[in-house]
C-alpha cells in the first residue's frame, strides 16, 4: 500500500464527497468524515492494515463546482498540509448546465474546468506525496443521454490533467458503467448522481485500487 503511516489525506470536492461531513474540514470522531466513499475508505484502511494510522481529511461541500473549491483551495487543502491530496470535482459543472440552463453564470464550461484543475494540482503537487484526480461522473450507462455526453467531455479532461501532472486517476464514470451492465442506475442513486451506502462502497474500492491496497490481506 503506498499510504504510510501517519499520513494525511485530504480529500476535497463536492457533495459526493462530503455527505454529510463536517464543513469545511471534517475528519476524526463521531460521524465529523460523513458517509460518502471517504468514510469506506477510512473503514477498509483502518479495518484492512489497522497499525497504519491514516489521518482521513474530508474538504468536499456539497454544491461546489471546480470554480467553488479553487476559490477556497487554499484554506481547505493546501493549508492543512496533507501528505496526499484527491480532487473529486466536476459534476456540478455539468449539472448546473442541464438542471439550471437560463442561470449561465452557475455553468463552469470545459476550458474553465481544465483550468480550475489544473492550478489545483499545480498548488499541492509539488509539497505532497501524490494527488489523485476522481473522475465526475453520472451514472447514465446510456451515452447518447445528453448530460452523460456532456460529462464524457469532463472526464476526458480530468484523465488528460492527471497523466499531464503525474497524477493517480481514478475512473468513476467508466466502473459505475461497468456496474450498470448488471444492474440499474436506481439501485445505486435515483438522481444518477448522490450514491447510497452501495454506491460509496464501489467508490471506495475504486479509490483504493490505485492506492496499491491489498484486499486479500
Amino acid at each position: 500500500m503506498i499510504f504510510e503511516h501517519l499520513d494525511r489525506i485530504v480529500f476535497a470536492g463536492d457533495s459526493v464527497t462530503d455527505m454529510g461531513s463536517t464543513n469545511p474540514v471534517g475528519e476524526g470522531l463521531f460521524d465529523n468524515v460523513g458517509r460518502s466513499y471517504v468514510r469506506i475508505v477510512e473503514n477498509m484502511l483502518a479495518t484492512w492494515y489497522p497499525d497504519v494510522f491514516i489521518r482521513v481529511t474530508n474538504s468536499g461541500i456539497g454544491g461546489n463546482t471546480s470554480r467553488d473549491l479553487l476559490k477556497r483551495f487554499d484554506r481547505d487543502v493546501v493549508e492543512l498540509e496533507p501528505d496526499w491530496v484527491s480532487i473529486c470535482i466536476g459534476i456540478n459543472d455539468v449539472w448546473r448546465q442541464f438542471d439550471s440552463p437560463a442561470i449561465t453564470s452557475s455553468h463552469v464550461l470545459p476550458e474553465e474546468y481544465e483550468q480550475n484543475v489544473e492550478e489545483m494540482i499545480l498548488k499541492v503537487k509539488d509539497n505532497v506525496k501524490g494527488v489523485f484526480i476522481l473522475s465526475p461522473y453520472i451514472i447514465e450507462p446510456n451515452s447518447e443521454d445528453m448530460m452523460r455526453a456532456r460529462m464524457n467531455e469532463y472526464v476526458a479532461i480530468a484523465k488528460k490533467l492527471a497523466e499531464k501532472h503525474g497524477c493517480k486517476f481514478v475512473d468513476f464514470q467508466k466502473m459505475y458503467e461497468e456496474y450498470c451492465k448488471i444492474r440499474h442506475s436506481s439501485y445505486i442513486a435515483w438522481d444518477r448522481i448522490h450514491p447510497n451506502q452501495i454506491g460509496a462502497t464501489l467508490m471506495a474500492k475504486e479509490f483504493l485500487k490505485v492506492c496499491e491496497f491489498d484486499f486479500n490481506k
